[in-house]
């Protein structure tokens, strides 16, 4: 019988860290439901003691979402520990996850504190965890630059205060593959009752490693992989999800591991984190990526003709892909639409339905066919429509060989429509985007602009992403439209709505000395 392992997702916790990942309560909530859909054992939910949002957002997804266990984050601070009790309390099914520095650079610069002081912090945030829940685990932050000899002093004192969980972070993406078997086995094999709680690791991908580490750890005996969707998270990101559950099943007769996913909710769990955050996945990602079951070559394409096996390891079908994407048109009805949309994995009510179909009588007008992509566009801008301080109501823009291009704007702010407002540009975007600018007066920087035509053809709806910065606070945007300058218009107000959301937490975040984690 094959090896059980669990999957620890830290998506909304670790991966919203990465800069322009941001997400508000409501985002956080949708894509934790997609996470127990796509059967996480564990979501660790936030970091309550950051800021009210992320309090209200652990709470909301403690009290809304069964299946997984809901975790939240806390220093070993007793008023941390209070703050993840108290958004979790009441939940189905929570637990407590407390962290602190053991490597001597970080207890002596970042802490200023001995290794003594950090093995009383542990033992106490712990006890006063387990007084409320079992469920607790403890992480060595920056543990693979850590002296061993003490993480099996510090990893024995939390078994004996409770701990149920020990974990094993590689925060900086330090250390390889057999180092990390190395340490990982140590640990197993000298830590005090260590056959009483459960291994886990978490590793970072600064090296490109971070896979590879979680991989090697396992097959020393960790038994929870901690990871994130897209591969998203701190710098370089967190190992990848779909990574590591494609490996045990793709390659079962080596690993002999399995986990709870459902394969088949990788590809929409992907995309959907992509449009919540904006943030695009890179063509060449492994498993999700946009040339993932792509073939140029000429050899490769006759060998996929006749076999795919012969260049692909694995059938798009296990992650939820489908080439099948010629969907609706415009004499499409309601309940074709519906049946679509739950077959795309998203659960809409019926006055969210209503809506979608308008819009989508609105595009199929405008288009021959109105694909899988577009529908998921339509879905998120009807959830997230009317909710955030600026609104995009009119763009019109006159641009040509001849012309210098001019762009005309209406916005709402803060619910309130403001007078109609103008500005020249180097182009017709550039022209949209100078003017918005001008109506929000917000003197942010374009620091990334990415056009991507989501479907062929060339009534091809186009996706922007955006990323800004103000004051040194990162934000992304996405948005989408047949006309590009009106889609990098709804990006950039969808980025300068993401900065707002980080602009309200940021003075909360600075307070926070120890904020990145594990």
């Amino acid at each position: 019988m094959s090896q059980m392992i669990k999957i620890f997702d830290t998506t909304l916790r670790d991966g919203e860290q990465s800069p322009g990942c941001s997400m508000n309560p409501k985002e956080k909530l949708i894509m934790a439901r997609q996470l127990a859909k796509l059967g996480v054992d564990t979501i660790e939910a936030g970091f309550p003691a950051s800021s009210p949002g992320d309090f209200d957002s652990v709470q909301q997804i403690g009290q809304a979402v069964e299946g997984p266990m809901i975790v939240s984050l806390c220093r070993t601070d007793d008023a941390d520990i209070q703050a993840g009790i108290n958004a979790l309390q009441g939940a189905k099914n929570w637990g407590i996850h407390t962290f602190i520095a053991t490597s001597d650079l970080h207890l002596k610069v970042k802490l200023d504190i001995d290794r003594k002081t950090a093995v009383k912090k542990a033992i106490r945030a712990i006890e006063q965890a387990r007084k409320y829940t079992d469920n607790v685990e403890f992480s060595a932050e920056d543990a693979t630059r850590s002296d061993p000899a003490f993480l099996v002093e510090i990893f024995s004192a939390a078994v004996k205060a409770g701990a149920t969980i020990l974990n094993v972070p590689d925060t900086v993406g330090y250390i390889t593959p057999q180092e990390f078997a190395e340490l990982v086995r140590r640990l197993r094999n000298e830590v005090t009752d260590a056959d009483k709680v459960l291994f886990s690791v978490h590793c970072h991908n600064d090296l490109g490693l971070a896979a590879a580490n979680s991989l090697a750890a396992v097959a020393v005996g960790a038994q929870q992989i901690e990871c994130t969707v897209n591969g998203i998270g701190e710098r370089a990101g967190n190992a990848s999800l779909e990574e590591l559950v494609m490996a045990f099943k793709v390659r079962n007769s080596y690993f002999d591991i399995s986990t709870n996913i459902d394969t088949a909710q990788i590809y929409p769990t992907s995309r959907l984190l992509t449009k919540l955050t904006g943030t695009m996945v890179q063509s060449n990602k492994a498993i999700v990526g946009a040339n993932a079951f792509a073939h140029e070559s000429g050899i490769h394409q006759a060998g996929v003709i006749k076999n795919a096996l012969t260049y692909e390891i694995m059938k798009p079908e296990s992650i939820g892909l489908t080439f099948n994407q010629l969907v609706l048109g415009k004499h499409s009805g309601r309940a074709a639409l519906k049946k679509r949309i739950i077959s795309l994995g998203y659960d809409v009510s019926k006055e969210e339905l209503q809506k979608i179909f308008e819009k989508f009588k609105q595009l199929a007008d405008k288009k021959k066919v109105v694909y899988d992509e577009d529908l998921e566009v339509l879905i998120m801008e009807i959830r997230f429509a009317g909710e955030e301080k600026y609104e995009l109501l009119s763009v019109n823009v006159t641009s040509g060989t001849e012309t210098i291009p001019t762009a005309t704007v209406v916005m709402k702010v803060d619910q309130e429509e403001k007078p109609a407002q103008a500005s020249l540009g180097d182009g017709p975007v550039d022209a949209a985007l100078n003017t918005i600018r001008q109506i929000v007066n917000i003197p942010c920087v374009l620091t990334s602009f990415v056009v991507k035509a989501i479907t062929g053809g060339t009534d091809a709806q186009g996706v922007v992403s955006i990323s800004i910065e103000w004051e040194g606070i990162k934000a992304t945007g996405r948005g989408s439209h047949t006309d590009i300058v009106i889609a990098s218009a709804y990006a950039f107000v969808n980025a300068l709505n993401r900065l707002e959301l980080l602009k309200k937490s940021h003075h909360l975040l600075e307070e926070t000395e120890e904020l990145s984690g594990i």
